[in-house]
């Protein structure tokens, strides 16, 4: 190292010691997992003592896994989480492809961010509950559904992707600037690779939001057909009260599995981003 260096530099050597200590810790899963252990655990004594009640609406959770393995085991989830997650994947793909073409518009077209933002504002700041009914009636089919799960996941995905594509290396645009090319020059060059990490973290909320709005989508849209929350609300009517918990943490793993997934594939699409964290 420089001793004259206005700023520290971390050599191979250094940063090697630091994975590796990083590495030497607790890993990341396992605070989730103790969590969910305590979780259950508080669950259990509070379903045995405060309300072991009949009818509280608070079942052990041994009752609860029982239900989810006989129900499983007869076919009656797979039908209605393969219809959820498709009006939730609809949805989801809408407002990733229309927050994707809408922030490069606001970033390379100030005028238009002007004209526009403030829509983008007003769909976020839409009561769910109140258009839902709307939908529903002015669209056939499943479009209902998928709008509401677009919606929740839009303005996510919009704020995260402008955020990224206006946090590229001012020296960088410069080179290209000074280089001849133009706005759409800086864009693909280094706006759109400086905007992968926020974009990616952006969709890690998004994609359980999508999932959210899709059963928020099923409640409000009457007790015909399949979905998790048609289901759910059947068995709430039922006073099926194991059944409607366990339906509550399938959509609860489901979108904790959308939140991973995505997670690992913006780590996998963006290896520098985590180098430059570990420098940092």
């Amino acid at each position: 190292m420089d001793a004259g260096a206005g700023s520290p530099v971390v050599s191979a050597a250094e940063l090697a010691a630091l994975e590796r200590a990083e590495g030497d810790g607790m890993p990341s899963w396992m605070g989730g997992l103790i969590g969910t252990i305590l979780l259950i655990a508080v669950w259990w004594i509070l379903a045995l003592t405060v309300f072991h009640k009949v009818g509280s609406g608070v079942p052990r959770p041994n009752d609860v896994v029982t239900t989810l393995w006989h129900d499983f085991g007869h076919g009656l989830y797979w039908k209605n989480i393969r219809q959820t997650m498709k009006e939730a994947a609809t949805g989801f793909t809408g407002a990733v492809v229309l927050a994707a073409v809408l922030a490069i518009a606001f970033v390379q077209v100030p005028i238009v961010e002007k004209a526009l933002l403030r829509l983008a504002i007003a769909s976020y700041c839409l009561p769910i509950i109140a258009i839902g009914p709307i939908l529903v009636f002015a669209l056939p089919g499943d479009r209902p559904k998928s709008v509401l799960a677009g919606l929740l996941a839009f303005f996510p995905t919009l704020v995260g992707m402008i955020l990224g594509l206006r946090s590229a290396d001012t020296n960088s645009l410069d080179l290209i600037r000074a280089a001849g090319g133009g706005a759409w020059a800086q864009l693909v060059k280094v706006r759109l690779r400086a905007a992968l990490p926020s974009t990616f973290a952006a969709l890690q909320n998004a994609a359980p939001a999508a999932i959210l709005g899709a059963i928020i989508g099923d409640l409000l849209g009457g007790q015909q057909g399949v979905g998790l929350g048609i289901f759910m609300v059947d068995s709430e009517q039922a006073l099926d009260i194991a059944r409607t918990w366990g339906i509550a943490l399938v959509c609860t793993a489901l979108a904790g599995i959308a939140f991973a997934v995505v997670g690992t594939l913006g780590r996998l699409a963006t290896p520098w981003a985590q180098r430059q964290t570990v420098r940092t």
